[in-house]
């Protein structure tokens, strides 16, 4: 169908060229006339009458609309749900109020017992939640969360007190795609109703705009505005190629640049929760940096792309594999990487228990490696801290800096304890630290581990004297006690 309609589209455009041509015949006539006689009008009716209409009925009824309401507790003063401010002023200025906040979205239905896959952000948020979703043919239930993942910003739903089967779309191999090929994206923009746009593939593996070291994104410019996050971006045939979360734009409004979280990435999560599996990153052993000019002139590289290793772990796959510090990874698989983020997310998809075929220069010389993908070492119960109480780190989850971790956050194996979380609306975010903060001295004693840690907060300070490790700087900051 898509060459039938590529065909449709390339005779209706060249008309209109030659008639153009045509229209210049008094200086070139026997050039238009050639260029007039190697195009045709579309040749039969069926082709003039060319619609996306088949495509969209046979995907429509598997998009559902996604409304959230959530409780929150609202305060009359701005300053009453500060935790300083209560201690010394109580509720004085205003007990808080319950109010009620709604938010809409778009899902896609890819079993048919009601399994929903949307966006982590278009449900989740503080407060008591109420989900519920409803189908093109306006049928409505409730949904309850099976998993939600902040890193990749997929969710996983699923329809409660439905009977029989429901729509689905099913999963296109997203490795498939090519710049140029016609998608049609469906939602609920701005909440008018069931929505169909149309568009082509604008570019592959956009790594620059996630927050996700293994996100990449497909760019379309099929129009998607405020409530297509979590709805389908399909393809000629009707099946899933990408979840549509993000766009670009200056005025709130589509401007034909939005993206979409591939789907292989999106059924690996959908698979892995309908079996009860966590879905694990493997574990590299190694830390990656991008390759920049400057990277590149001093390796000798012809291009500025790929990964550079800057670490082996002793302990790691990667140098078990062979992999060694200097090494830019240039494929995975047999697709190009372009970062790092392009490796972590082949790898990923790839999946853990496989093995992974990385092309790699090395010394400016071709080197191939099989990488046996693992999952990372575990956590034991000593490793890892819910911190609360009266002092800075209140609300943050910290950990002893384990090989895994170290690789997850892209910070070096060492001495100190690694922030991994912070709970929002906590006195450790207020106080803006940030996940991958490593945390290497309090009160000018060094930090080597969580004892060390617990053992310097369990006494109440005036000031707090930290030392924090980020993004490679050392920073050492005061905090009021």
């Amino acid at each position: 169908m898509r060459n039938r309609a590529i065909a449709w589209v390339m005779g209706l455009a060249g008309l209109f060229a030659g008639a153009a041509v045509f229209g210049f015949a008094a200086s070139s006539d026997s050039q238009a006339q050639q260029k007039l006689a190697e195009k045709q009008v579309p040749p039969s009716r069926e082709l003039v009458q060319y619609s996306f209409a088949p495509i969209a009925r046979k995907a429509s009824p598997a998009v559902v609309n996604v409304y959230v309401r959530r409780r929150v507790q609202a305060f009359s003063s701005p300053f009453a749900n500060d935790p300083f401010f209560r201690q010394f002023f109580g509720d004085r200025f205003g007990r808080p109020s319950e109010r009620v906040q709604s938010s809409l979205g778009s899902g896609v239905i890819v079993a048919d017992d009601g399994t929903i896959v949307t966006n982590t952000h278009v449900i989740k948020g503080r407060g008591e939640t109420e989900i519920r979703v409803a189908l093109a043919d306006k049928r409505e239930y409730d949904a309850r969360v099976l998993l939600q993942d902040d890193k990749t910003d997929i969710a996983i739903l699923k329809i409660e007190g439905g009977t029989g089967r429901f729509p689905v779309i099913a999963f296109e191999d997203s490795d498939t795609l090519e710049v140029g090929d016609l998608v049609l994206a469906i939602g609920n923009p701005f909440g008018v109703g069931q929505t169909v746009t149309s568009g082509i593939v604008s570019a592959l593996a956009r790594t620059e705009i996630g927050k996700s070291d293994s996100q990449v994104f497909i760019q379309t410019d099929a129009a998607i505005n405020p409530g297509n996050s979590g709805g389908a971006l399909i393809d000629m045939s009707g099946r899933l190629i990408g979840i549509n979360t993000m766009i670009f734009s200056q005025s709130g409004g589509s401007q034909g640049i939005g993206f979409a979280i591939p789907s292989n990435l999106v059924r690996l999560y959908a698979e892995s929760t309908a079996a009860g599996r966590k879905v694990e990153r493997p574990w590299l052993g190694a830390l990656l940096e991008p390759v920049n000019r400057e990277i590149a002139e001093a390796l000798g590289l012809d291009r500025i792309s790929g990964a550079v290793v800057s670490r082996v772990s002793n302990r790691g796959p990667g140098a078990a594999a062979g992999l060694q510090a200097g090494d830019v990874i240039t494929r995975v698989d047999g697709f190009e990487v372009a970062d790092p983020r392009a490796v972590y997310y082949r790898m990923t998809t790839r999946g853990v228990g496989n093995s992974s075929q990385i092309d790699l220069l090395r010394n400016s010389r071709p080197v191939t490696i099989n990488l046996t993908l693992a999952a990372p070492p575990q956590p034991g119960k000593d490793d890892v801290r819910n911190l609360a109480g009266a002092h800075p780190f209140d609300g943050a989850r910290v950990s002893n800096i384990l090989p895994g971790l170290a690789d997850e956050l892209g910070i070096d194996e060492g001495d100190g304890v690694a922030i991994v979380s912070l709970r929002p609306g906590s006195l450790a975010q207020r106080l803006g630290f940030q996940p991958g903060d490593v945390i290497t001295e309090l009160q000018r004693q060094p930090i080597a581990a969580i004892a060390d840690l617990e053992q310097a907060l369990a006494t109440r300070k005036g000031i707090w004297i930290v030392g924090i490790r980020r993004g490679g700087k050392a920073m050492l900051l005061q905090v009021p006690g």
